[in-house]
């Protein structure tokens, strides 16, 4: 028995598919329930980069302190100064969640803006398409999006193997964990 249960409805993430329209840049001033703060020693540099290649959107800036950027709901970044950036990129990435239609053009985007900033794209074992971007302050983004869910697919019974099935094939609804 799993624990697992549909939650979809709380997510700005549309379900998968090829035609599938992404949703505009969430304008909103809410409580954020994670962010990422990422030092940069040229923010205009850095605020050009992320807006033009990754798609944000200057939510707004504080000058000299921090610039806010949004793509979707609960996809924050503040910008910091710093006095500099690291020499490369950490292990660690930050993921941001994209549609399908997307992945081409944030890696031709963010290849004409820095044209060895990006690896990818690559398929996982769990149903998405990835690509991995280093910013110009080294920060390691990595966007991903959801294939359209297959049920005959090895991808499939990879989740299965953990517990998770696809809506309607299970617990069914969220009305218990509300």
């Amino acid at each position: 028995m799993s624990d697992y249960y549909n939650a979809f409805e709380i997510s700005p993430v549309p379900a998968a598919g090829p035609d599938t329209v992404p949703p505009e840049p969430f304008r909103g001033i809410y409580g954020m329930p994670a962010f990422a703060t990422i030092p940069t020693s040229d923010v205009a540099a850095s605020v050009d980069f992320w807006t033009r290649g990754l798609g944000f959107i200057e939510l707004f800036s504080i000058p000299g302190s921090v610039v806010h950027l949004r793509r979707w709901a609960f996809q924050d970044v503040l910008l910091v100064p710093a006095a500099s950036d690291p020499e490369q990129a950490p292990a660690m990435s930050l993921s941001f969640a994209c549609v399908l239609s997307q992945v081409d053009s944030v890696v031709e985007a963010c290849r004409a803006l820095r044209p060895n900033s990006v690896d990818g794209p690559r398929d996982t074992p769990w149903n998405t398409r990835d690509v991995t971007v280093t910013t110009p302050e080294n920060a390691r983004i990595v966007f991903t999006a959801a294939k359209p869910f297959d049920p005959a697919s090895q991808e499939a019974r990879n989740l299965e193997a953990v517990g998770i099935v696809p809506p309607g094939a299970g617990r069914g609804d969220n009305e218990e964990h509300a």
